[in-house]
């Protein structure tokens, strides 16, 4: 379907001994951003590879925009573009020279495209200063005009944020947002850096050993990583209804082991506390739980920080 813009089907990657991908089916819905999360060696650029034609898989199959042959597969990819592994430039030319030889390589016709797209990542004032002198952020930013240089429908980047300071992470940040919601692009990123990706991506694919573990939309990440209080008392139906009253909660439920889940006064205990304590409700457990990103991911893999 039109709708995916990528389909997976129990695609698997061997190299030698090491299954690197295991039975692996994904499918990417146009228009959104995919963080792509999963430990060193997990199998995420492997994966990558594979979509980018760079690689090919031992077992399974795969289709962009549903088509699934290799012929049809090496035009679709035209549609791509990416950023694998740190970008490859030329640091004694400018940005525009760099440009420059990547349009004769790929046969772009289009000489305008190189303006248009080093404006589009904040590069067109960078005249003839040589690439040797850019700022990490501005290599990044290079990498990410060379991905673009055909007008991608579908962008790749694969850790494109490794060793930015924080201004050049927010440079990056809010590149991938224009680039979705003005362009439509459907992006797919990979990074260390999770609580950068759950401030950048609309979905999230998590992925161990060369498994996908979980597929996760925002909302449905937020839901589970939200920040609540946990409340133990002597008297759960007493206190579910001081809390009510007394504090007028609304965010509220009543856990099947009765551990009361309070989504307000997070950074209010005492006030929880001494509205139950009024009451002469016994309160043996008042904790704020809550996961990061990071924090989500090792519970899933059963890891430790």
């Amino acid at each position: 379907m039109e709708s995916f813009v990528l389909e997976t089907k129990g695609i698997s990657k061997k190299y030698r001994s090491t299954l690197a991908l295991d039975n692996v089916s994904l499918k990417l819905e146009k228009g959104k951003i995919y963080g792509f999360i999963g430990q060193n060696g997990a199998g995420k650029t492997t994966l990558i590879r594979l979509i980018t034609g760079l690689a090919f898989p031992t077992g399974g199959e795969l289709a962009l925009w549903g088509k699934s042959s290799e012929k049809e597969l090496q035009e679709q990819r035209k549609r791509i573009g990416s950023l694998i592994e740190g970008p490859a430039l030329y640091t004694n030319m400018t940005a525009y020279q760099n440009m420059e030889v990547q349009r004769i390589q790929r046969g772009i016709p289009d000489k305008s495209i190189i303006e248009k797209t080093l404006n589009l990542v904040g590069l067109s004032d960078t005249g003839r200063k040589k690439v040797r002198n850019f700022s990490l952020g501005m290599k990044q930013r290079l990498g990410i005009a060379v991905a673009l240089l055909n007008t991608p429908e579908f962008l790749i980047l694969d850790e494109p944020i490794n060793g930015l300071d924080p201004a050049g992470i927010k440079e990056v940040r809010n590149l991938i947002k224009t680039l979705n919601k003005e362009y439509g692009m459907t992006i797919l990123i990979s990074s260390h850096i999770l609580e950068e990706l759950h401030n950048t991506a609309t979905d999230f694919i998590f992925i161990d050993k060369g498994r996908i573990i979980e597929e996760i939309s925002e909302a449905e990440l937020n839901e589970k990583c939200k920040q609540r209080v946990e409340i133990k008392t002597s008297d759960p139906q007493k206190a579910l209804m001081v809390l009510e009253q007394k504090l007028h909660a609304e965010k509220i439920k009543v856990m099947p082991d009765n551990t009361i889940q309070l989504y307000e006064y997070v950074d209010d205990l005492e006030k929880i506390a001494a509205a139950l304590s009024n009451e002469d409700i016994l309160v043996t457990g008042l904790t704020v739980k809550g996961d990061t990103l990071e924090e989500y991911f090792l519970n899933k893999i059963g890891g430790n920080a």
